[in-house]
């Protein structure tokens, strides 16, 4: 015996769909967590606050933006970037994409090419992103997606292609 739809039934179903999307919407807006890894950002406080206030910037074109955003990275991590001319052979390359809204938070992550023998390095580029942000907002662009790929050395010190010294 087959039971009809009545619209008693299709009522019932329609507000369990709703209520069951609605609550799978709670929690407020969360972390973007990395792309190919577990890692999270930390909680907002004094620790967190481990970049520098991001300056506004007046790239016309996404290509532009790419500099600003990388200095923004090389401020952050200071200590992590490669000096002088990279070596030969490097332990780890990766393109990634990064999605940032128009106040210069990151909204996604998306690896291009991601270095999936070094995991550790997917996770320190997407955890070094994710603490960096908010990024530069761009005022002439609005939302904006940056692109550079990450040249990693044995030592765990790195340098973007956009302000790369060179490879020996």
């Amino acid at each position: 015996m087959k039971r009809q739809l009545t619209p008693h039934r299709l009522a019932l179903a329609v507000t369990a769909l709703s209520s069951a999307l609605w609550l799978a919407g709670c929690g407020g807006p969360k972390a973007v967590p990395g792309q190919l890894s577990e890692v999270k950002t930390e909680p907002a406080g004094p620790a967190a606050a481990i970049g520098p206030a991001a300056r506004a910037s007046n790239a016309a074109t996404a290509r532009e933006y790419r500099r600003d955003a990388a200095r923004h990275i090389y401020e952050a991590n200071k200590s992590r970037i490669y000096s002088g001319q990279l070596p030969p052979m490097l332990y780890a390359v990766g393109t990634l994409q990064v999605h940032l809204d128009a106040g210069g938070k990151v909204v996604s992550l998306h690896w291009m090419r991601a270095p999936k023998h070094a995991p550790e390095v997917i996770a320190e580029i997407e955890r070094f992103v994710l603490q960096a942000s908010p990024f530069p907002p761009a005022t002439c662009l609005g939302a904006v997606t940056w692109t550079d790929t990450w040249l990693w050395d044995k030592s765990g010190r790195f340098q973007l292609d956009t302000l790369t010294e060179g490879q020996q």
